[in-house]
């Protein structure tokens, strides 16, 4: 069984996916609109990764605010969950995502890559953030 752990942002969504144990998270790809409700193709990309990938379940970042409740950057990711669990059939588990992008870009300065290369992994990396959380919170019996 796989997983896969989604970044949903205003113009991008980064995605990655757990391996067949359960244990990691690796990045795939960010993928790109030209609008925040231009998500056809963005729904038709996941489900072909779904499918070339076995995935069995998803696991959405939600962007709380910092004090625990939802702004209406939360509220556009439960309507993307929807959309999400309509088109796929699978199951969307959401996960507290707060500071997940902060995090991703501080590992990337730390690895020495220059700010202006860090916009094409950051979203992939806050992806894999928010699969791991979800991942090492698992239930042995479900791994």
């Amino acid at each position: 069984m796989k997983i896969m752990g989604l970044d949903y942002g205003s113009k991008t969504v980064g995605v990655a996916i757990s391996d067949d144990l359960l244990i990691t998270a690796q990045p795939v790809e960010t993928i790109q609109r030209n609008s925040e409700n231009k998500l056809r193709r963005t729904l038709a990309r996941i489900e072909e990764l779904i499918l070339a990938n076995h995935v069995e379940k998803i696991v959405l970042g939600l962007p709380l605010l910092p004090d625990g409740s939802e702004g209406e950057r939360a509220e556009k990711t439960l309507e993307f969950k929807s959309m999400l669990a309509k088109r796929t059939g699978l199951e969307v588990i959401l996960v507290d995502e707060r500071f997940t992008t902060d995090a991703s870009n501080e590992e990337l300065k730390e690895m020495g890559i220059k700010k202006e290369n860090r916009k094409a992994v950051i979203d992939q990396l806050a992806a894999c953030h928010i699969l791991e959380e979800y991942l090492h919170n698992l239930p042995a019996e479900d791994q």
